[in-house]
């Protein structure tokens, strides 16, 4: 069968596809304020959608009653807990702030003890380097310590001001996500159909984005949870002051692959070896190594598999970018832009080494034909069922 000729694109062709490309560009540049509540919105719905798709089923088809159902469990299990947990860490920072204002937290004295109990070859290494005015040192670290938990509390009190503003994009967040959850299966096809790619590259790039998504939220989400929980109960169990900061600290670097959370635990079980707390110091150091960096080795394989994961240096290095490019956001978005990167040139490695996918609509044309040759002989196979060989 000869493929039909297509007729040649017009001026007004091109001229349409540039209107395209700017109506998309300004409705992007008009959410970009709410830019987070619609990312967080479009991530609830990708990784819950099909659990409101069983409920729907289980409920008799009441789409409506199922997608409030699960967004009645998304507040009470996610979001609530984050509000709270967001309440008591902004108290705790003004507290530690507070406490090293006024003396009770003594940094330069801590980082004294620190620098009597090193060997004395650490000691001959800093005065090789020079780093003889330690007093010096001491004022400048205690002054960024202080100025650090200065600006962390301001940041999150700041947080708390905007109220209006984030009251506003969690109702946006939340609106969004009722209605991809009971109409994601529609929203889903009528862009997939939109899109100007082949059916079988345009299939395999968003089921990679799908799948890219679900993953990211199970292998770091999860995990920065655990690992945070499970290291703030270890510091307070040790009675190390502001737990609950350090983890948060840890669930947040858990993030970084290679590093992690050993960005805490590390130096303060070095700490609490240097001023004498050996049993503390230990316990610490057992429960880093053993506990808290185990989880991620256990964890992440069982919630992400080993499909969809990246190099840890492109995970490092996309997760940073998108740290500093999007903020708190970019943990998603930076490793999400990563895979898709990947999942792309792997598809144009696949087209290059493929005859067939080098040719246009070539796979749609092969279907055809092969059902264009059953029609013609239909009673082939009834034939071949009536007188096996």
């Amino acid at each position: 069968m000869e493929q039909p000729e297509r007729p040649p694109y017009t001026i007004e062709d091109y001229g349409f596809g540039v209107l395209v490309i700017l109506v998309t560009a300004a409705f992007a540049w008009l959410l970009l304020p709410y830019f987070g509540a619609v990312l967080w919105g479009v991530v609830a719905a990708i990784l819950f959608q099909p659990l409101t798709a069983r409920l729907a089923t289980h409920l008799g088809g009441r789409k409506n009653l199922a997608a409030g159902l699960m967004l009645l469990m998304l507040l009470a299990i996610f979001i609530i807990p984050t509000l709270l947990l967001g309440a008591s860490l902004v108290q705790e920072v003004s507290t530690i702030y507070e406490k090293v204002r006024d003396g009770q937290i003594n940094v330069p004295h801590m980082l004294e003890q620190f620098r009597a109990a090193l060997p004395d070859s650490l000691e001959r290494m800093i005065d090789r380097y020079g780093l003889t005015d330690f007093e010096n040192l001491r004022r400048q670290f205690g002054a960024g310590i202080a100025n650090g938990l200065q600006g962390l509390a301001a940041r999150l009190l700041s947080v708390g001001q905007g109220a209006l503003s984030f009251l506003a994009a969690l109702g946006v967040m939340l609106y969004l996500t009722f209605f991809l959850l009971r109409d994601g299966d529609r929203y889903g096809a009528l862009i997939r159909d939109a899109m100007p790619l082949r059916p079988h590259l345009r299939d395999r790039l968003v089921s990679n984005f799908i799948v890219v998504v679900r993953a990211t939220m199970k292998g770091t989400v999860v995990v920065a949870v655990a690992q945070g929980v499970v290291g703030g109960t270890i510091f307070s169990l040790l009675g190390i002051e502001g737990s609950l900061l350090w983890g948060v600290m840890m669930g947040f670097f858990s993030l970084l692959p290679a590093v992690g959370t050993g960005l805490v635990w590390v130096p303060m079980a070095g700490y609490l070896f240097a001023t004498g707390q050996v049993w503390q110091g230990a316990v610490l150091a057992f429960c880093g190594m053993f506990i808290i960096g185990m989880i991620d080795n256990i964890l992440r394989p069982i919630l992400v598999g080993r499909d969809t994961r990246m190099p840890d240096f492109v995970v490092l290095i996309a997760t940073l970018a998108g740290l500093q490019i999007f903020g708190l956001n970019g943990f998603i978005v930076g490793p999400v832009i990563a895979a898709l990167f990947i999942a792309v040139w792997n598809l144009m490695r696949e087209i290059k080494n493929s005859d067939g996918l080098l040719e246009p609509d070539a796979i749609d044309i092969e279907e055809v034909e092969v059902e264009e040759s059953q029609a013609e002989s239909p009673s082939s196979e009834a034939e071949v069922a009536a007188h096996p060989s």
